[in-house]
């Protein structure tokens, strides 16, 4: 009879390898549910304020004017916690050459007293709304 070492024997997966995998299955998902719906709620502004910036550039809207359209349109949007004067700087308050620089933060809690902060920023100008 032949005898085996404990390594040889051994087969399918320790219950700690479980245990570990499943944490970090936990973890994973955990992150994705705090930084998902921030990127998506991102994409969504980013693109609404696009075209509210084209449709004001083709008006020849002022600064003023452009503000209030893009609060008219998140509040049709159900985004009644951002304000158009929280997120843009203008980089052009030319008007009809309107242009902004978008820049903000978004904190979801994490687990306990951790939480992950989500910081957006980008420029939108005539050239990237096309």
């Amino acid at each position: 009879m032949q005898q085996l070492s404990g390594l040889a024997t051994q087969r399918g997966a320790s219950v700690t390898s479980i245990v570990l995998t499943i944490i970090l299955l936990g973890v994973a998902i955990k992150l994705m549910i705090a930084i998902i719906p921030a990127q998506i709620g991102d994409y969504q502004l980013t693109k609404t304020l696009s075209s509210q910036l084209r449709e004001a550039n083709n008006n020849n809207e002022t600064t003023k004017q452009f503000i209030e359209r893009v609060d008219k349109q998140l509040s049709i949007n159900a985004d009644y916690d951002t304000k158009a004067e929280d997120v843009i700087i203008f980089t052009d308050k030319k008007a009809g050459q309107l242009a902004i620089h978008k820049q903000y933060a978004v904190t979801n809690n994490f687990f306990g007293n951790v939480d992950i902060l989500n910081r957006f920023e980008g420029d939108i100008d005539m050239a990237t709304t096309k």
